[in-house]
């Protein structure tokens, strides 16, 4: 096991100089650079561009130097915590994703739990309840979930929470807690604004993950050892949680790799609509706006906590099915 998590993680360094290789080089094939972006926005409002200026920011920010020069010297400040400078912020990277993190971890960790807790009960009665009513209906339920777009839900959302619970639209707390240091009336009133983007992000989740508890946990209960258990008096709730449902859960487990990098980005189109002061929507303009470090950092961070995320639920799957084993060769 030791010699297997060293190898990965010797596998994981070159796998990440590829990865950073091509987020710097695919954000930087579009022509242009912030600063053409930026010239043009202002030439755009009817203003005029100091040519100097623009000169001294070229050269401020490493734009003068060769494309190569740039990654090296970026990739190097990574290594030493360095992530570089925001140039649409005006602010280090470190410090514009750090105001938006506790929010985005808090509204990816709510919206995960809201979907085990629904979707696991569901699953497993909609399995055991094969072709009834109910399984029928949880059916239905679960494919409108799947083909609800999550920004029409949003809106919907919105205004019934606007009209019948007095709620501000848009944003995860009321207007003045923006740019505020947390307190307690700040919490409560995230908490107040919690709940939308929780169901909102969470409904094509929770769906889409009954669908694969009912398919996975049917598979198994199909199997030889669930007759076996059942025919030597196995207790039935013990007979399906102990082995079926424990073999079921290795999508589930596999999944760790997208959760991960999930619980940093957020949904970033309904973090749009919704108006929320997540993480989401900085990288989406930072990537619009070609802000190189900016977006080249956020996506190298998910990069690591993907690999980071596909190791532990490799390592999680072998202890979870005696069937996994993780080195080769042959079974005796």
């Amino acid at each position: 096991m030791i010699g297997y998590i060293l190898h990965r993680i010797l596998i994981m360094i070159p796998t990440l100089v590829i990865i950073s290789a091509l987020v710097f080089f695919i954000i930087e094939l579009p022509p242009g650079d912030y600063l053409e972006s930026y010239i043009a926005a202002v030439l755009a409002q009817g203003e005029t561009v100091d040519q100097a200026h623009i000169e001294y920011l070229r050269a401020e920010y490493g734009f003068d130097k060769p494309l190569i020069e740039r990654y090296f010297s970026w990739v190097w400040g990574m290594l030493h915590g360095d992530f570089g400078y925001s140039f649409e912020y005006q602010l280090p990277v470190s410090e514009i994703v750090g105001d938006k993190l506790f929010l985005t971890i808090l509204v990816s960790v709510v919206t995960i739990l809201f979907t085990w807790i629904i979707a696991f009960p569901i699953g497993i009665y909609s399995a055991t309840h094969q072709y009834s009513w109910s399984d029928y209906g949880l059916t239905f339920l679960g494919l409108i979930g799947l083909a609800t777009p999550n920004f029409l839900l949003a809106l919907v959302l919105l205004y019934l929470a606007n009209v019948h619970f007095g709620t501000s639209i848009g944003g995860l707390m009321d207007p003045e807690f923006k740019n505020q240091p947390m307190s307690l009336d700040k919490f409560v009133s995230v908490l107040e604004h919690l709940w939308i983007p929780v169901i909102v992000i969470g409904t094509a989740g929770t769906a889409g993950m009954i669908r694969r508890i009912r398919a996975n946990l049917l598979d198994e209960l199909q199997k030889q050892y669930v007759v076996t258990a059942k025919a030597k008096g196995l207790h039935p709730l013990k007979a399906l949680i102990k082995y079926p449902f424990r073999m079921s859960l290795n999508f589930f487990i596999s999944d760790i790799g997208s959760y991960l990098p999930a619980v940093i980005s957020g949904a970033e189109i309904v973090a749009i609509v919704l108006s929320l002061e997540t993480t989401g929507p900085v990288l989406l303009a930072a990537l619009q706006s070609q802000d190189m470090y900016l977006a080249g950092s956020f996506l190298m961070f998910l990069a690591g906590l993907t690999v980071i995320g596909v190791l532990i639920s490799d390592i999680a799957l072998a202890f979870l099915d005696p069937r996994i084993r993780l080195q080769g060769g042959e079974t005796k």
